[in-house]
């Protein structure tokens, strides 16, 4: 007889199922072969096992072998559905989009046994499709020359955001006669879309190049639910890179305004709506003495009690009506004295929030206005035209050239015997009346003062600072201004105190530029333009002005003169006449 209970206690319960089912199937056959020895046993007697018990056996061995089958399929799928749920999470926890697009295309391929499988996306810029990852069924990069897929499908998969299936692409209706599908041998072909926001961004596509009904629905529905997930993770992916993008750029934005802030030589200090210091460049620590450490996040008289008592009141403007102002004052800080800066108060408002502060651009103008006090002064020891041309002429590169020019030589007559019955005091008072009014003269006609010898005074007309077409004639008119003036000046002063000047005036060439040493230089002119100008001046009379030929052939038709002899002539050949203005 079959001892059924030792046949069944080798079937373990610690055992997977399938082992479990092969177990009892190999159970089932056991009994069967018992149960037809039996059978001829019990024959020969009469006897025989009750109808249908075999047939009921082999029921049960077709349904156990049918729930194994069953059990098989939903181990596949479950494995599946876990590697999916696998790649889904790596998916979702990076954002190296390549690297998560490796993983997941290898377990695909491996899960459906495609031989390929491709990610092919839209680029953002060009709309064109390209090829993202491209994988092997041995996990490997595949190269350029493996790139070759049905464009047909793939185009489709694109313009009906549908997937295809075909699991015999060569004997498919839909693809006869498409040479890629044909020349490249292909077989079974899955391909789904990626789709992100209702637009397909791209697809994911499988073939087997060698097994025809490879794919079935199971598959589709697979790749069609892994599509789903990698469209999320490629779009979340393109909005980081696009995010960080974004912050990389705002960072580089921000790093160059902290380095213009840092670098700009105005002091800059800003402040919230409530009036709190929030930022404090190196500039203003220079120039206020305060460190950004001890002022930021504080109020300003908590810092700088002077400065916040000069401009508290406007600050408090600028902010409550939105103008900007501007506010000069002198400020004492202490230690460092008085300062004088200028400060322009802005308001500033954030778009966000709408909460208003202030702006404040502040410079040390102390050193500029004690600098140009000094050359306030200075300016009265220089020649005008020269102070008014410094920034247009490059003076100190003036080595010398030779023009033309006129010059003019005035000279008081009579000072020496004049200047013997006064006081020091008073002599000097009196003899700077005369060169002022010869001075005036000369500027008045746009001439450039050359220098003060004693009681003389030298005008230079059409020197590379006061260039003029019309200079000689200037001259003349500075000569007859003066003269006039000085006639003025006499309604003024006692009759021992009236002076006149005797002035002569020469147009020829000179040589101009810079004469003196390194630490102390003059632009003046030299040569024989020079000389005749003074010999013109010793020959002319009280009050006279006398006229070189040259300097009379260029005014004769606009200022009367006589011809006169000169009394002194220094052994000059040429100079036998001179013309006395009438």
């Amino acid at each position: 007889m079959l001892d059924s209970t030792s046949h069944f206690q080798r079937i373990e319960p610690n055992r997977s199922a399938q082992e479990q089912l092969r177990d009892i199937l190999t159970l089932i056959t056991e009994l069967n072969t018992a149960l037809q020895s039996q059978i001829a046993f019990l024959r020969p007697r009469g006897m025989t096992l009750p109808t249908g018990t075999l047939e009921r056996l082999n029921d049960v061995r077709q349904r156990i072998e049918t729930m194994g089958r069953t059990l098989t399929s939903g181990q596949i799928e479950l494995r599946q559905l876990r590697a999916l749920a696998q790649t889904t999470a790596l998916l979702n926890s990076s954002l190296d989009v390549d690297a998560v697009l490796n993983t997941v295309m290898d377990t695909v391929v491996q899960l459906t046994g495609a031989e390929r499988g491709f990610i092919l996306l839209k680029n953002e810029a060009t709309g064109e499709i390209e090829f993202r990852i491209a994988r092997g069924i041995d996990r490997e990069q595949l190269g350029r020359e493996d790139f070759k897929i049905s464009n047909t499908i793939i185009r489709e998969v694109l313009t009906s955001g549908a997937p295809v299936l075909t699991d015999n692409a060569r004997a498919d209706d839909r693809f006869v006669g498409n040479d890629s599908i044909v020349g490249y041998g292909l077989r079974s072909i899955l391909a789904v879309p990626l789709v992100s926001n209702g637009e397909v961004i791209g697809v994911v596509y499988c073939d087997n190049r060698i097994l025809a009904g490879l794919f079935k629905a199971h598959e589709k529905d697979l790749l069609q639910a892994f599509a789903g997930q990698a469209a999320v993770a490629i779009q979340n992916a393109r909005l980081f890179a696009s995010a960080r993008a974004r912050l990389a750029e705002i960072t580089e934005v921000r790093d160059l305004m902290d380095n213009v802030f840092q670098s700009i030589s105005s002091g800059i200090i800003t402040f919230d709506a409530r009036g709190v210091i929030n930022a404090f460049n190196p500039a203003a620590e220079q120039i206020t003495g305060a460190t950004a450490a001890d002022a930021i996040g504080r109020f300003l008289p908590a810092i700088l009690p002077a400065f916040s008592e000069v401009i508290g009141g406007t600050l408090e403007q600028v902010v409550t009506q939105n103008v900007s102002q501007l506010v000069e004052a002198e400020i004492n800080l202490d230690q460092r004295g008085w300062r004088y800066w200028r400060v322009v108060l802005s308001p500033l408002r954030d778009p966000e929030t709408g909460s208003t502060g202030a702006a404040l651009v502040l410079d040390d103008l102390t050193e500029t206005r004690e600098r140009e006090a000094q050359l306030a002064q200075a300016r009265v020891y220089l020649p005008l035209a020269l102070v008014e041309n410094l920034r247009s002429e490059d003076i100190a590169a003036m080595g010398g050239q030779e023009c033309e020019i006129t010059v003019l030589f005035s000279d008081v007559r009579g000072f020496t015997s004049f200047s013997e019955r006064l006081e020091p005091e008073d002599l000097m008072q009196i003899i700077n009346r005369y060169l002022a009014v010869a001075s005036d003269a000369i500027n008045l006609s746009d001439g450039l003062v050359d220098k003060y010898i004693g009681d003389a005074v030298t005008g230079l007309f059409n020197t590379p600072l006061n260039i003029q077409a019309d200079h000689a004639l200037r001259a003349v008119r500075a000569a007859i201004m003066m003269r006039h003036e000085v006639a003025s000046l006499h309604e003024t002063l006692p009759p021992d105190q009236r002076l006149l000047f005797g002035v002569g005036i020469h147009t020829g060439l000179a040589v101009l530029g810079n004469v003196g040493s390194a630490e102390r230089r003059e632009f003046s002119a030299i040569g024989d333009a020079m000389d005749m100008a003074k010999l013109l001046q010793e020959n002319a009379g009280r009050g006279e002005i006398v006229l070189s030929a040259e300097t009379w052939a260029q005014v004769k038709d606009y200022i009367p003169c006589e011809p006169v002899a000169p009394r002194k002539t220094k052994d000059r050949a040429d100079f036998t006449v001179m013309y006395r203005v009438l």
